[in-house]
C-alpha cells in the first residue's frame, strides 16, 4: 500500500450580481499523471518548503505544524496555478490583501517557485510579504484510496479571492480555466462537456449545497463538522459500490461504479 502524499487545494470563490457564487477551476494538462483532462480546483501536493514558513504567515498561532504547512501549501499551489495570492505586506499584519497591481508584479515567481528555482521562504523575504493564512476556511478532507496507485492526503480550503485580484491558469499544469457556478459545473460534468472526478464532483455538491453567496459558504463551512473521508469499495451482487462516510454531509455516502 501507498502512503497517501500530504496535499492541499483551495476553492477560489467570487460572488455575483445575478447568479450563485462562482469558483475558479482549471483543467488539468492531459500528461499530468493524476486526474489529467479534469476539472478540478487549484490545487497539489505540499513541499517541505511549506512548512519553513511559519513566521511569515497570518493566522498560525492556534494551528500546528501540520495545519500550517497545509495551508501554506494550498495558498503557494492557488498562486502558482491560479496568479491569486493571499498575501499581505510584510508590515502590515492582518491588514488588507495585496492588489491586483502588486499581485501582477510577483507573477514571474509562478513559474519559478513550481519549478524549485527559488523557495517559498526566500520569496517571501525578498517580497517582504506575509501568507495571508488566516483567511482560509477548511471544507473538506479527503484520503485517495488504499488500492490506488497514487495516493494523496487532500485538505481543501474555501476562501473569497480579493476583489481586484485576477484568476488565470498556468498553461503548463492547467490548459484552461473557467470561473462557474457548482450548478453550472454539475450540469457540465452530467453533459459531458468537464470531465469531474468523483471527489470533485461530490464537494461541487457540496458546495452547492452550503448557499448562494461566498459569506455563506464560508459560514456553512465553519460550522459544519469536517469529517475525514477516505472512500472505500464493496462488491454486492449489482455491482462494485464506492462508499464514503454516512456523516460526511454530502448528498450521498455510496454509488455503484460504471463497468
Amino acid at each position: 500500500m501507498v502512503d497517501p502524499v500530504p496535499a492541499a487545494t483551495i476553492l477560489l470563490l467570487r460572488d455575483h450580481p445575478t447568479k450563485d457564487c462562482e469558483v475558479f477551476m482549471v483543467v488539468r494538462h492531459h500528461q499530468i499523471d493524476f486526474a489529467s483532462g479534469a476539472l478540478v480546483f487549484p490545487g497539489g501536493s505540499v513541499d517541505d518548503g511549506d512548512s519553513d514558513v511559519t513566521e511569515h504567515c497570518d493566522g498560525t498561532d492556534w494551528l500546528d505544524d501540520y495545519e500550517i504547512a497545509m495551508r501554506v501549501g494550498a495558498i503557494r499551489e492557488a498562486f502558482e496555478e491560479s496568479g491569486v495570492l493571499l498575501a499581505r505586506p510584510a508590515n502590515d499584519q492582518g491588514g488588507p490583501i495585496i492588489s491586483a497591481e502588486r499581485c501582477l508584479e510577483l507573477t514571474p515567481y509562478r513559474d519559478s517557485l513550481n519549478q524549485g528555482e527559488i523557495s517559498l521562504k526566500s520569496f517571501l523575504e525578498q517580497e517582504d510579504l506575509r501568507l495571508a493564512c488566516d483567511v482560509l476556511t477548511l471544507f473538506a478532507h479527503w484520503i485517495t484510496p488504499d488500492m490506488m496507485p497514487k495516493r494523496f492526503n487532500t485538505h481543501f480550503y474555501v476562501t473569497r479571492v480579493p476583489e481586484s485580484q485576477v484568476a488565470e491558469h498556468d498553461g503548463t499544469e492547467s490548459v484552461d480555466s473557467v470561473w462557474i457556478t457548482a450548478k453550472e459545473a454539475l450540469a457540465g460534468a452530467r453533459d459531458g462537456r468537464y470531465s469531474v472526478i468523483f471527489p470533485t464532483r461530490l464537494n461541487i455538491e457540496l458546495l452547492a449545497d452550503s448557499g448562494s453567496s461566498t459569506k455563506q459558504v464560508i459560514d456553512a463551512s465553519e460550522s459544519r463538522k469536517i469529517v475525514s473521508v477516505l472512500p472505500i469499495t464493496e462488491k454486492r451482487g449489482d455491482g462494485t459500490y464506492i462508499c464514503i462516510p454516512a456523516d460526511a454531509g454530502y448528498r450521498i455516502s455510496e454509488e455503484r461504479m460504471e463497468r
